[in-house]
């Protein structure tokens, strides 16, 4: 018995799912090395992101020895690409967000009261 032979389509769909394994594989990489670099002991002077004021000030910096909180949106690499893990992640929470104060948005009017006495609310006048 010979082995089946993929027809053209089957060979692009194979080997579409190749390049997304890969580029999966490529942006969880992006993603660690800007977490070690972000994490590492240098960076308390600065970084080629957010810029190296600190560095003149890196004894004392160095001292504190304290981890630099950075913020998801410093993430510039990762979040270049709508597919990659950390892009995901901070999606996420945004859908929720609207429904965690209440339902109508960031304020959370619904919350407040606000729709049970009668208040217009925004949009809705």
């Amino acid at each position: 018995m010979q082995p089946k032979q993929l027809g053209p389509y089957d060979q692009l769909v194979q080997y579409r799912e190749q390049l997304a394994a890969d580029l999966a594989r490529v942006e969880g990489q992006i993603a660690d090395l800007e977490y070690t670099y972000f994490n590492a002991e240098y960076s308390q002077a600065g970084s080629v992101l957010k810029g190296f004021e600190g560095f003149l000030s890196t004894k004392e910096a160095l001292r504190k020895r304290h981890q630099r909180a950075f913020k998801p949106e410093d993430r510039l690499f990762s979040l270049s690409s709508h597919t990659s893990p950390v892009s995901k992640e901070l999606q996420e929470p945004e859908a929720v967000d609207g429904l965690a104060g209440g339902g109508f948005g960031k304020k959370g009017y619904a919350s407040k009261g606000y729709a049970q006495k009668g208040y217009a609310q925004k949009g809705k006048r």
